[in-house]
């Protein structure tokens, strides 16, 4: 009987380890129609019993030795920690997963006091509860210049070899978009598998697996099906959503391999996540895509901040969204300096849906819906919000009692907890004719393209106060709606949009998030399920989100790293930064939703230029070592450092390093009374032969000096160090931006600086 329970309980974390199920339970959650910005959820139950919930469990191994023990000895270790009062027939259905790369330790369902009793055993390190993590959810391949035959999409051969762990709510079953054609056999390294019927693994898609019990890989949410298909979708002609935004879709690395792994079902469990990035770093990938976040806390304390670390030791690049809070400051989630933390811009294309007034103004909105058949003859408008009723501006049902709206057109305020397609539903229901509506004020001029149930159109806050002055001024105001189609070329673009989560950096104050921005919002890209009406496989959504601007960078390093399998996370992420632009396609400084110059905090380094990221001149290169001075530096305590590196670390004062000392490519200086100064060391990999000399560019408020202020190489991967040194010209406290840029006759590689006098 002995030897039988032994073996179930082997049996339950192998399945942990190396199978698609582990013993997580499954959770679902009904769909918000503002999903596509980000899932909601107050918290979830872990078990049955309410006193039970996932701990994180950390304990002390040699480093290394979770990697080489065979897999039965390291789970009867990992046994070994239960409490002895839980009884071994229950010990199966405790233990949630056992974790062999992100983490020495493992996750089960306990109760505090479980907790207090398993601290007392000699090897125990901590545990925690874990954490819930939210979703952070064609044209803009072309819009960042990649084109079949040229540049980078040519000279990386559109990534292929590289292999893109997705971290996501699981795939869509035989989407073309994951087709295999033209797609090369995985490498050799590849160590995985496809949890899938054979007919839907491919060269394309070569791993799936799920981490929920009695669950399948296949996505019934949509998310990761997008996502995915952003990182690396094959090209499929003819995509478009209602007849809109038709073209070629692709992903960014259009080659690449896809490793999927389902660690979402409505909220994302943080012993769940940390299980897929366990699998992807055991199954040979070589990047990372996570489209999912949570709200800043210390990095010890984050399950994807220490699965994250472990990822990026073993070489392994990781991309993840900055969070859908904005526009509100110090919003972010994913601070951790390893891994590159996306926001979100706009990119040149419209889905144009153009309110015209009885005065003849012209003002572009938004539709997904394009109806061809609505008239051009001016309407009654009205607004019902005109009497201070705000739930009559919200457009709730209840405000069309005894209102005549037959035939108008209705103008509504976004906002009120109610859904854009309910509020058309409400206008409808009353015998309005079409909708207008108005952005929150927060929203500005960010506007997303949605479906309608009736003619309508979305405009932004700027416009809908002036639709409402001229409702106010005029005794019969008239409006309709022009539907003109796809809009290409649309000036202004790119622009950071308004739900793009903010800086400051909370978790770590002097390491200036996020590091970047790319194309997220009306994105369209691959989807599981129709969505007109229709039954052809090749169907499409257009969602926003610092989701979608994730796996656009996800693409893009996997096309560098084709390009420079040598080079570190650290190098790619440097490379990405220093060559971003600041300026729109018009050349004029990139501006936020309220059309206001763009800040760092708001767009980090600048939008990215993949062609330029491939040929940056300098790096500025982290090893993985430096990260823990670094968090020594951070004020955090030895145990908490280990956690993380997952060997003993002693944070003695000569180890410990200043955030602004860590080697990242951009500065974030908090300056008091007296100068601060901090090095960097460049990498060169351009010209052998190559000498760089240093501008500043900031307010006279702050002075930055730089010695030397030339740089001569002689060698390609020859590393020069430089010194900048910060002081105040005033003693007024304020915030101050500009950069330096180091310019030979090929290249500038640009760090941004963000400077606060206190």
């Amino acid at each position: 009987m002995a030897s039988l329970i032994l073996l179930a309980l082997i049996v339950t974390c192998m399945f942990s380890l190396y199978p698609s199920i582990a013993l997580d339970p499954k959770i679902s959650l009904p769909r918000s129609e503002n999903e596509d910005l980000e899932l909601h959820s107050s918290g979830m139950s872990v078990a049955n019993n309410t006193h039970l919930q996932n701990y994180i469990v950390h304990v002390d191994l040699p480093y290394g030795k979770a990697d080489s023990l065979p897999f039965q000895e390291l789970e009867s270790l990992y046994y070994s920690f239960l409490p002895s009062t839980i009884a071994y027939a229950q010990r199966r259905t405790r233990m949630v997963h056992c974790y062999r790369h992100v983490l020495s330790g493992f996750a089960a369902r306990l109760t505090p006091e479980e907790v207090e009793s398993m601290a007392k055993k000699d090897g125990f390190v901590s545990a925690a509860p874990e954490k819930v993590y939210f979703l952070h959810t064609s044209r803009s391949p072309t819009f960042l210049g990649l084109q079949q035959n040229t540049g980078l999409w040519r000279d990386s051969n559109q990534g292929r070899g590289m292999i893109i762990g997705v971290l996501d709510t699981g795939i869509a079953l035989n989407h073309p978009s994951f087709s295999g054609n033209g797609v090369p056999s995985p490498p050799a390294r590849w160590r995985g598998r496809c949890d899938l019927p054979s007919t839907t693994c491919n060269n394309k898609l070569i791993g799936a697996r799920t981490f929920f019990a009695g669950d399948t890989p296949e996505d019934t949410n949509g998310h990761g099906s997008h996502v995915a298909g952003i990182a690396a979708g094959n090209f499929v002609s003819g995509a478009n959503v209602f007849g809109q935004a038709t073209g070629t879709a692709s992903g960014i690395a259009p080659l690449a391999h896809l490793a999927i792994y389902k660690v979402c079902s409505g909220p994302c469990p943080g012993a769940t996540i940390l299980a897929g990035m366990d699998a992807a770093i055991g199954d040979g990938v070589d990047l990372i895509s996570m489209s999912l976040g949570a709200p800043s806390t210390p990095f010890y304390n984050s399950e994807l901040a220490i699965g994250t670390f472990s990822a990026i030791q073993r070489g392994i690049f990781v991309s993840c969204s900055a969070g859908n809070r904005g526009p509100t400051t110090a919003s972010l989630s994913n601070e951790y300096p390893w891994a590159l933390t996306v926001g979100a811009s706009t990119i040149d294309r419209n889905i144009r849906a153009t309110a015209v007034l009885g005065n003849r103004v012209e003002l572009n909105g938004e539709s997904l819906s394009q109806p061809n058949n609505f008239p051009s003859t001016l309407l009654p408008l009205v607004y019902l919000g005109r009497t201070g009723n705000q739930q009559a501006a919200w457009c709730f049902a209840n405000a069309f009692n005894n209102v005549n709206v037959t035939g108008m057109v209705v103008l509504c305020d976004d906002g009120g907890s109610i859904g854009t397609v309910t509020k058309g539903q409400n206008v409808r229901n009353a015998g309005g004719a079409a909708m207008i509506l108005v952005n929150e004020e927060i929203n500005g001029d960010s506007i997303r393209a949605e479906p309608h149930v009736l003619p309508a159109t979305r405009v932004s806050f700027r416009d809908g106060t002036t639709i409402k002055t001229y409702i106010n001024t005029t005794p019969l105001p008239q409006a309709t709606i022009l539907f003109r189609g796809t809009i290409i070329g649309v000036s202004g673009a790119p622009e950071v949009t308004s739900f793009s989560s903010r800086g400051p950096n909370q978790a770590s104050p002097g390491i200036l998030k996020p590091d970047i921005i790319g194309p997220g919002i009306n994105i369209l890209a691959a989807w599981p399920f129709p969505v007109d009406g229709t039954t052809t496989r090749a169907t499409f959504y257009i969602i926003s989100g610092t989701s979608m601007a994730c796996p656009h960078l996800s693409g893009t390093a996997a096309l560098l790293k084709t390009m420079h399998p040598s080079w570190s996370p650290a190098a790619i992420k440097s490379a990405i930064m220093t060559t971003s632009t600041l300026f729109n396609r018009d050349g004029n400084p990139i501006t936020n939703q309220n059309k206001q110059e763009a800040n760092y905090y708001e767009l980090g380094a600048g939008h990215v230029i993949p062609s330029s990221a491939n040929d940056p001149g300098l790096v500025y290169d982290i090893q993985p070592d430096d990260y823990i001075r670094y968090l020594c530096g951070l004020g955090y305590t030895n145990q908490q450092v280990t956690i993380i590196a997952r060997r003993p670390i002693s944070c003695s004062p000569g180890f410990a390093i200043p955030e602004a000392q860590l080697n990242y490519p951009s500065f974030t200086i908090r300056l008091t009374s007296f100068p601060q100064s901090y090095t960097r060391t460049v990498t060169n990999v351009g010209d052998a032969i190559s000498s760089y000399t240093v501008t500043v560019t900031i307010q006279p408020q702050v002075n930055v000096v730089v010695t030397p202020n030339r740089l001569d190489f002689t060698r390609v991967n020859q590393q020069l160090t430089y010194t900048v040194t910060f002081s105040r010209a005033v003693t007024t406290p304020a915030i101050f931006q500009g950069y330096l840029t180091w310019a030979s006759s090929r290249h500038a590689v640009r760090s941004q600086m963000s400077v606060t006098l206190a």
